[in-house]
């Protein structure tokens, strides 16, 4: 089965940094695109940003742009998304999603079908 495991997420104060990792098991991230999502209370999920399978496209949204990086290191399975400058909008839930139909092209549609998901990491950040 595979899966995505998560981790990363913490309370962090306004303006502060954390990194997510989303790393593969039973099979090899190499050449999946890799798109992240968050979700906060009583919100639609929102895509936040995506990398393509080679590491050389990377999409963002208006509202994390600038701040946040998406990245990937193969050799370790993993995905990671660096986010700087925090905002308590930022508080959510994030998850990382693969599939191996799902191309980067723009800003992950929050409604696509993907075949793994991570189960999520807490993000929280206070003021």
């Amino acid at each position: 089965q595979v899966q995505l495991v998560q981790s990363g997420g913490a309370l962090v104060q306004s303006g502060g940094s954390l990194r997510l990792s989303c790393a593969a098991s039973r099979f090899t991230l190499n050449y999946h695109h890799i798109a992240w999502f968050r979700q906060a209370p009583r919100k639609e999920r929102e895509g936040v940003a995506c990398i393509s399978g080679t590491g050389t496209t990377t999409h963002y949204a208006d509202s994390v742009k600038g701040r946040f990086t998406v990245s990937r290191d193969d050799a370790k399975n993993t995905g990671y998304l660096q986010m700087n400058s925090l905002k308590t909008e930022d508080t959510a839930v994030y998850y990382c999603a693969t599939d191996t139909d799902y191309h980067c092209s723009g800003t992950p549609n929050p409604w696509a079908v993907f075949d793994s998901w991570g189960q999520g990491t807490q993000v929280t950040v206070s003021s």
